[in-house]
């Protein structure tokens, strides 16, 4: 319950999904130290939100994820 009312659906999608996205990052941290489960929980949660983003169609959100991918490239292998 949140400020004394029930959570309306989308609140409660919502909470569960950040939820989720929280065990995840928990999980690989707890698996393969701070720096790779960070970087692994990152992967993962892009992953899931990519495929939602594509099934909705929003071409945007894949456009900025491979751009800061290649920004990070850019970075470590120039």
């Amino acid at each position: 319950m949140s400020a004394g009312r029930p959570l309306t659906k989308a609140e409660r999608k919502k909470l569960n999904r950040a939820e989720h996205e929280r065990k995840i990052k928990q999980d690989l941290i707890a698996q393969h130290g701070t720096e790779l489960g960070t970087f692994y929980a990152w992967l993962r949660i892009v992953n899931i939100r990519g495929t939602q983003a594509h099934r909705d169609g929003d071409t945007a959100f894949i456009r900025d994820v491979a751009i800061a991918l290649q920004n990070v490239h850019g970075r470590h292998f120039s």
